[in-house]
C-alpha cells in the first residue's frame, strides 16, 4: 500500500497529465498549432515543473519506486525553473508526444 504522501503526488501527476493531454487535443495533435500558442507553451512548462517536483518528492520518500526517466524528469524541472530560456517548444512537444504516455503508464501502475 502506498503512503498517503506518495498517493497525493501521484494524484497531482495524474491531474497534470490530463491537462497536458487536453492541450495536445486542443491543438489537434499538431506541433505547429501548439507552437503558435504562447499560453499553451507556458502552461506545458508549468505542468512539467509540477510533474518534476512531484516525481522528485516521490523518489525522496521511497527511492525504490520506479518511474521511467525519473532523473530526467527532475532535471527537466530544474531546467524549466532555472534555465527556462534554454527549453525550446519543440522539446516540450516531443516530451508531450513521446514521454508523457510512458509516464502515464508508470503512474497508473503505481496506483495498482
Amino acid at each position: 500500500m502506498l503512503r498517503k504522501e506518495i498517493l497525493k503526488y501521484i494524484l497531482d501527476i495524474e491531474t497534470v497529465i490530463s491537462e497536458l493531454e487536453d492541450i495536445i487535443e486542443m491543438h489537434d495533435h499538431e506541433y505547429e498549432k501548439f507552437n503558435e500558442n504562447f499560453v499553451s507553451i507556458r502552461a506545458v512548462e508549468r505542468d512539467l515543473m509540477i510533474i518534476g517536483e512531484a516525481v522528485g518528492k516521490i523518489l525522496k520518500i521511497d527511492s525504490n519506486i520506479k518511474v521511467t526517466g525519473g532523473k530526467h524528469i527532475i532535471s527537466l524541472r530544474n531546467m524549466l525553473v532555472h534555465a527556462y530560456d534554454s527549453i525550446d517548444p519543440t522539446t516540450l512537444w516531443r516530451i508531450l508526444i513521446k514521454d508523457l504516455p510512458i509516464l502515464k503508464k508508470d503512474i497508473q501502475a503505481l496506483r495498482r
